[in-house]
């Protein structure tokens, strides 16, 4: 080999090393990727991640989203684990929470999430890389999408929100020739013994309801619920708050004995027969698994389809 080809050579090698070293996504900015890292920007910065996570801990409301990218979970939080239709996906895998130190260990997780206000961020991080997400801080689709580029998954959560919104919004137009455009629709709870009303960002379905279908919420509920998210009542005061739909989110084991007061029987959704009970442990989140039962749920409770 002549001399003057080995610089060249040496140089065509580090510019090959480099382009495979990193990508640049959709936004411009530069993810640095090793054979089995990524850098993923969270909202706290930078974190180095695995490129293909293998055992994922989810310590609050985000493991119906790595499900649906078909990623292994192997710990999951009490909600979760409570949810009756993720009993048989879920037979196997752990309840921690993030005081369960020992457990999670145990788990050998290469990858562990959760909300912001989980507690021992530090311990945890030294088990494996863990990313926290602050809730609201984006909107719920978007949410999915950053989870997406966290699981190294990006286009397929884009892929899913695209679809949704077109299914979502089509039955919403559906569901608003039928009702009507003004129309109200209320999302109750009753959990311990209280009451509460939903705005349009609090899971129960309120994404898909007031965002999505741009169903009407009484103005009522847009007073109080809408900003905080949610806004505790009494059964008194429950029929300011009905709308001329009403969504029931209920625990079936728990009290729900509001239901056979008089002040109940007496709001005219009621009366209309236009109630629809939801399990408070099936509808409490909004990832896509969630939100697509949700979906078709009120899809065949307004249409019957």
């Amino acid at each position: 080999m002549k001399k003057w080809l080995i610089p060249v050579t040496l140089l065509l090698v580090l510019l090959v090393s480099a382009c495979g070293n990193s990508s640049t996504n959709e936004e411009g900015s530069e993810t640095t990727n090793s054979s089995d890292t990524i850098t993923y920007q969270s909202e706290n910065g930078p974190v180095e991640v695995p490129a293909d996570p293998q055992r994922v801990v989810v310590l609050s409301s985000f493991a119906g989203n790595v499900m649906a990218l078909d990623v292994n979970v192997v710990g999951v939080d009490t909600w979760t684990k409570m949810n009756p239709r993720w009993e048989t996906e879920l037979k196997d895998v752990e309840e921690v929470n993030d005081e369960s130190l020992e457990k999670i260990i145990e788990l050998e997780p290469d990858l562990i999430l959760g909300l912001s206000n989980i507690k021992n961020v530090d311990k945890l991080n030294e088990i494996a890389p863990t990313v926290t997400y602050t809730y609201g801080k984006v909107d719920y689709l978007t949410q999915h999408i950053e989870i997406g580029k966290l699981l190294n998954k990006e286009k397929e959560a884009q892929e899913w929100v695209n679809d949704f919104k077109k299914r979502a919004q089509t039955a919403g137009d559906d569901i608003k020739a039928k009702i009507g455009d003004d129309t109200t629709v209320s999302v109750i709870e009753s959990f311990n013994k209280q009451l509460y009303v939903y705005g349009n960002n609090w899971g129960r379905g309120t994404e898909i309801l007031y965002q999505e279908m741009d169903l009407k919420m009484p103005e009522k509920v847009k007073e109080q619920a809408l900003e905080p998210g949610y806004f505790a009542l009494s059964t008194e005061v429950m029929p300011e708050y009905a709308g001329d739909y009403l969504i029931i989110s209920k625990d079936p084991k728990a009290d729900n004995s509001f239901m056979e007061t008089e002040t109940y029987k007496n709001i005219p959704a009621v009366k209309n027969n236009q109630v629809y009970e939801v399990n408070m442990m099936e509808f409490y989140f909004n990832d896509p698994l969630t939100l697509d039962y949700q979906l078709d749920f009120f899809k065949e409770s307004f249409l019957g389809n």
